[in-house]
């Protein structure tokens, strides 16, 4: 919907929501949204996001792992370097390619992932403990559409301006 589609209604919805976005992604990053207990913040968000792609699937090298997550290598291989000095991921040789490397979880980082994501599930349960199960639905399934939404935009070329000229 462009701007010109809008009714005045829309656009206080919209405020609202660009409102309500920015404060969600302060909030989140104020917390990490790190779970409860002795757990809470004890990961950031990079090192989760890594291990969680890598856990769900499997190994990968660089590249294949960048291009998954919608970020440039160079931002992987920075991010990855402190997983592999702490043990929770390690390189290996590509089965098929020796001379390529492939990243995995090692045991260490899979215990280590399923602690962090516990404390986070126990978070989300606090989180929304007065909500029905069909509200938790339905909000996970907006906020997926909205981060696919998100995604697919930030993939996208930035469109072109067109050039109006004054004769």
């Amino acid at each position: 919907m462009s701007m010109d589609m809008m009714t005045p209604g829309d656009t206080g919805l919209l405020d609202a929501l660009q409102h309500e976005v920015a404060l969600f992604a302060r909030r989140a990053e104020q917390t990490r949204l790190g779970g409860v207990g002795q757990v809470r913040n004890s990961m950031d968000r990079a090192a989760y996001l890594l291990l969680n792609r890598l856990d769900k699937e499997g190994p990968m090298g660089v590249k294949a792992l960048a291009s998954s997550m919608g970020i440039d290598s160079s931002t992987v291989t920075r991010q990855v370097a402190p997983l592999v000095d702490t043990g929770l991921v390690k390189r290996t040789s590509h089965p098929e390619d020796g001379r390529a490397v492939v990243l995995q979880l090692s045991p260490r980082g899979h215990a280590r992932l399923s602690e962090v994501r516990s404390s986070r599930r126990e978070l989300m349960a606090q989180l929304t403990e007065d909500w029905e199960p069909t509200e938790r639905e339905v909000f996970c399934a907006l906020l997926t559409r909205f981060n696919t939404a998100l995604s697919t935009r930030m993939a996208a070329p930035a469109p072109e301006t067109e050039v109006v000229s004054r004769s």
